[in-house]
């Protein structure tokens, strides 16, 4: 275990303002540690991940099945 590492870091914690402390926070346990759902979307389509359905035949029309 690196104690000297653990202790150096603490320290800077401690220096940070309250705002400092709650933007660390947020990065660390909140919404910024996971991409958002838009940030997945973005992803999946700017990296062509469905491009395969594309060649997908159309097997199913409006007329399919019961309406909800």
């Amino acid at each position: 275990m690196n104690t000297k590492l653990v202790d150096s870091l603490v320290q800077v914690i401690l220096s940070l303002s309250q705002e400092e402390r709650t933007l660390l926070e947020r990065k660390l346990f909140f919404e910024e540690s996971e991409p958002s759902t838009k940030e997945l979307m973005q992803i999946a389509q700017t990296g062509n991940s469905f491009d395969f359905l594309q060649d997908e035949p159309d097997i199913y029309s409006l007329k399919d099945g019961e309406p909800v």
